[in-house]
């Protein structure tokens, strides 16, 4: 078992409206099984927080993003599997048809663009990630009014 935490790097996707890109993940998913989560993943090995970044973002929706508007936070979990992670997650604008993201096949089912008055839906299943989704957000939207956005 590593004893450094693996490290992860999360996007929250912004539209022009201000809100957020959500996806559910797949109820067979070990981690965080049928929550909405952000776009993000583990770095791979050798590799960048901002190219890691870049490359979930493609991955999981066929955007590409084309801004990185500062950053969310830091933040420390862990996971079913019972490794420690560290995540850093950004605030990025993408270049795509924002209505319509290739999610991943297996891996996630729906998505949807979340408004602020919406945060509750984070909630759903809030057991599986102890509301650690529901905080992104919740610090997403802060960094958002911050840059006045």
């Amino acid at each position: 078992m590593p004893t450094e935490p693996l490290r992860c790097a999360g996007a929250l996707v912004v539209d022009d409206d201000g809100r957020i890109f959500v996806q559910r993940r797949s109820p067979q998913r070990v981690l965080f099984p049928d929550a909405w989560d952000i776009v993000g993943g583990h770095l791979e090995p050798g590799e960048g927080v901002e190219d890691a970044l870049r490359r979930e973002v493609t991955e999981e929706t066929g955007w590409t993003v084309s801004h990185v508007l500062g950053p969310v936070g830091e933040y420390r979990w862990t996971g079913a599997d019972g490794l420690d992670r560290v995540e850093v997650d950004f605030l990025v604008r993408v270049d795509g048809d924002l209505s319509r993201p290739r999610l991943e096949e297996g891996k996630h089912t729906e998505f949807r663009w979340l408004a602020e008055r919406d945060i509750a839906l984070l909630d759903e299943h809030r057991d599986v990630d102890d509301g650690l989704i529901r905080r992104i957000a919740e610090d997403a939207f802060a960094a958002l009014r911050s840059i006045g956005l």
